[in-house]
């Protein structure tokens, strides 16, 4: 379990320098309430988004998106809410959006990273 945490982990922090290098400000990794965990919240412009990341070895057992289905969405709208409460001052006045990141490949280092800039 820990060599899949330490993978999760690197994926994590890949997905957050490539949020960096394209103007994303993170403020929060791997918050968590009652209700469950966000991997990412960053700012960019006026939005707060909630990043969603999945990473795996191999498209073997399918698209790491495939994982984001509807009840993972609707969770993560409900966690982005409560964030957002909890945090009044950094989310007023900007628009809420649901990210993906998926990163595919044996190493999350240099393993394909798609970006999805708006979760529906």
């Amino acid at each position: 379990m820990a060599e899949k945490d330490d993978f999760g982990r690197a994926g994590e922090d890949r997905a957050a320098q490539h949020l960096r290098a394209r103007g994303y400000e993170i403020l929060e990794r791997n918050w968590r309430c009652p209700q469950g965990e966000i991997d990412i919240v960053a700012t960019r412009d006026d939005l707060l988004c909630v990043i969603e990341v999945k990473t795996r070895r191999s498209d073997r057992f399918g698209h790491p998106f495939e994982a984001i289905d509807e009840r993972k969405r609707r969770r993560l709208w409900r966690l982005a809410f409560a964030w957002a409460d909890s945090h009044a001052e950094s989310a007023r006045g900007r628009r809420i959006r649901l990210e993906a990141i998926g990163l595919t490949g044996a190493d999350a280092g240099d393993a394909r990273l798609e970006h999805l800039e708006d979760l529906r």
